[in-house]
């Protein structure tokens, strides 16, 4: 499971900024929302006739998979990196 989120955006006037946001404090923040997300996917999967165990554990898997990425934007003067570690 990550760990730690790293947000680096370089604005135009050349000025940074850079964020670090631990996974599990920010989790626990918004579990109200995670617990409402997994309801829907379990919904969604009987909706579809999905089997809703092989569902989350898909998804499961996919989350302890996103350490080691790193996602870049760049628009006109303006760039946004992402890190997940």
């Amino acid at each position: 499971m990550p760990q730690l989120v790293t947000v680096r955006v370089k604005r135009p006037d050349r000025r940074r900024i850079r964020v670090w946001v631990p996974v599990l404090p920010a989790v626990l923040v918004f579990s109200p929302v995670v617990v409402l997300a997994v309801l829907g996917v379990v919904v969604a999967c009987l909706v579809y006739r999905v089997g809703v165990a092989r569902a989350l554990n898909t998804g499961r898997r996919v989350v302890c998979a996103l350490p080691g990425t790193r996602f870049d934007m760049e628009y006109s003067r303006t760039a946004v990196l992402v890190i997940i570690r």
